[in-house]
């Protein structure tokens, strides 16, 4: 006799006449495949703990199936205590990745939603501006080359014949002594220096080609001066030199009024008082009426009216002697000035100092 159709009803196949009959594998499967599509279609945290609370919740189809273990026989219940495990891990994971993809995107949003356009409120940036002696620098470059110069530039550590022999300065010569200089160790003792002005450039220029010669050179020297209020060890000079035929003190005198009347105004006057330079014969000083006062006194000026600009004179014949040039042929005249110096007197600068100081705050007045 088959003991399956035994009318006691004991031993009856796994599953026959229990709740939730079928497979575990297939009927939690379908449970789990529907939970997983919910999960997938959750745009917000809150719809997915939603989902969440009834795929697996208390009142989820899962839940039922776990508390109706107990109705099943010992054969078939491992199967489904199984399978409902694998599904709540399943469904767990899932949920948690869709989680943290909902979470990305709801931070990209309020990023995006809380973001600050800083240009609303940030200053605009300031300009920057040339400093002030380069402001005078180029200034003066563009006088001069509308009178027909050109600029000439040169090495700013030069050689002693440069610096002094060739412009009538000889080893011993006194006027070493008002240029105490920056000496390098390199050759000789004492023949290798930072320049003490920019007349070097003209020495050259006058070595590497034929005049006329109609020339500006602007640049750095240097000299051990004290830093006061007119002076700096390190500081901006520009000459000018004329290399021509029938070249005479009123050329030098006409260029200088023109240059002074350009850059200072037309109510500037200028003047020349006689002086002493090794490499100019006759020499003079020039000065310019002051700048603060119009000429009529001032502390500025010392009460006198003038205010010292810089040297000048006609080529001495020993510095074209030096470079190969005939003395009776070509005549010429030179002058210079510092750049820094004229930069203070047109602004009215007190203290030249003020000018490497690097202070922002006096420097954006320019």
């Amino acid at each position: 006799m088959d003991r399956s159709q035994d009318h006691t009803g004991q031993d009856q196949a796994p599953g026959e006449g229990e709740p939730g009959e079928g497979e575990p594998g297939s009927v939690v499967g379908a449970i789990e495949q529907a939970a997983l599509a919910a999960i997938l279609r959750a745009g917000t945290l809150d719809e997915l703990d939603a989902v969440v609370v009834d795929a697996t919740g208390k009142r989820s189809s899962l839940a039922d199936l776990q508390r109706q273990l107990s109705e099943r026989s010992a054969g078939s219940r491992p199967a489904w205590g199984k399978a409902l495990q694998q599904a709540r891990r399943t469904l767990g994971e899932a949920a948690e990745r869709r989680r943290t993809e909902l979470a990305a995107a709801q931070r990209a949003e309020r990023s995006v939603a809380e973001r600050m356009d800083l240009t609303e409120v940030l200053p605009a940036p300031l300009p920057g501006q040339l400093h002030p002696v380069t402001q005078t620098w180029e200034e003066l470059e563009d006088i001069f080359t509308g009178m027909g110069f050109v600029v000439a530039e040169g090495p700013e550590v030069e050689d002693d014949w440069h610096n002094f022999t060739a412009l009538n300065m000889p080893a011993n010569h006194p006027a070493r002594d008002g240029q105490d200089s920056f000496y390098l160790e390199m050759g000789e003792p004492e023949s290798v220096l930072l320049r003490t002005q920019t007349s070097p450039v003209q020495i050259r220029l006058m070595e590497s080609q034929p005049p006329p010669i109609w020339a500006v050179s602007p640049g750095r020297v240097y000299r051990r001066d004290t830093p006061d209020a007119s002076h700096l060890a390190a500081f901006h000079q520009i000459e000018a030199l004329v290399v021509d035929r029938g070249i005479s003190f009123a050329h030098l005198a006409g260029t200088i009024s023109t240059f002074t009347k350009a850059f200072f105004g037309p109510s500037v006057r200028s003047r020349l008082r006689p002086a002493y330079f090794p490499f100019t014969e006759p020499s003079a000083e020039f000065d310019i009426s002051c700048t603060l006062c119009g000429g009529d006194g001032c502390r500025s000026c010392g009460g006198v009216g003038w205010l010292e600009l810089g040297g000048s004179g006609m080529v001495d014949p020993a510095v074209f002697q030096a470079v190969g040039l005939d003395p009776e042929e070509w005549s010429g005249f030179a002058f210079g000035f510092g750049i820094d110096r004229c930069a203070a007197m047109r602004w009215g600068i007190p203290d030249i100092r003020l000018l490497v100081d690097n202070d922002a705050r006096f420097l954006s007045q320019f």
